[in-house]
């Protein structure tokens, strides 16, 4: 009781003191398409959740990249449409957010079947750690933010991960609520992988193949169908829909029509 006080007075002070400018606010509102269609309700529980998380999160640019308030707002604002109908402190545990001005190297050791170790090179638009920083690159999170692209969005998928983190394990199953069960769960979205899987043998992929990498991934790119293209969502995987649609607790698809 006296934690969730505590809580309510930080919030209460946060908002107060760190508002997000109307100016900047309505930008975003009319730039971001993900921010259209919101209710009056939606859109000033969005605005708060993008305070915090301003506020929470260290957001700074590397490699010359100066980030602008308006910048972090982007990020923020699509960040926290996830957590739009769950809990605030869904983003907590974490502090610290990267961000490069484009695709980023990364170099790993990875064994293949024959229990060999190769070093591997890529580049990356997004990349989340479990107990960790998030690192985003600009170039990435601006394509996706200011047009659609239907199904991917770098800001939306390195923040599922976070919130599938939530269990203590990045496996493809956040935290659920009490009412959701989770053998339904377990088995809408394993079914929905494993005919993906079927579908990529066949060269015939009815979402992003990058989806088959493994749960976790699976998740992450769900959501961003979820939120980008709804539509697509529900047509190929109507069960699944229906299971993020119980977990985020919105209904984007509903948002599009209003």
């Amino acid at each position: 009781m006296l934690l969730s006080r505590l809580r309510r007075y930080r919030t209460a002070r946060t908002l107060r003191r760190h508002g997000l400018p109307d100016l900047l606010w309505r930008r975003l509102r009319r730039e971001l398409y993900l921010l259209h269609n919101l209710s009056v309700r939606h859109a000033v529980r969005l605005r708060e959740r993008t305070t915090l998380l301003l506020h929470d999160k260290a957001i700074h640019g590397v490699q010359g990249l100066d980030l602008s308030l308006e910048m972090k707002a982007v990020i923020a604002a699509q960040a926290a449409l996830l957590i739009l109908e769950l809990d605030e402190s869904s983003f907590d545990g974490w502090t610290e957010l990267i961000v490069y001005p484009g695709a980023f190297r990364v170099r790993r050791t990875v064994t293949d079947e024959f229990g060999v170790s190769h070093e591997q090179a890529s580049h990356l638009s997004g990349e989340s750690w479990q107990n960790g920083p998030m690192v985003l690159s600009w170039e990435d999170v601006k394509r996706d933010s200011y047009h659609r692209h239907p199904g991917s969005h770098v800001v939306i998928h390195e923040f599922a991960h976070k919130l599938d983190a939530l269990n203590g394990r990045v496996n493809g199953m956040p935290p659920l609520h009490p009412e959701m069960p989770i053998e339904e769960w377990s088995r809408t979205l394993s079914q929905a992988y494993e005919r993906l899987l079927r579908q990529l043998e066949r060269g015939q992929a009815c979402i992003n193949p990058y989806a088959a990498t493994n749960p976790a991934e699976f998740f992450a790119v769900l959501s961003e169908y979820f939120f980008t293209a709804p539509h697509a969502l529900k047509h190929h995987c109507q069960e699944a829909y229906l299971q993020l649609r119980a977990y985020y607790r919105q209904d984007p698809l509903k948002r599009l029509k209003s």
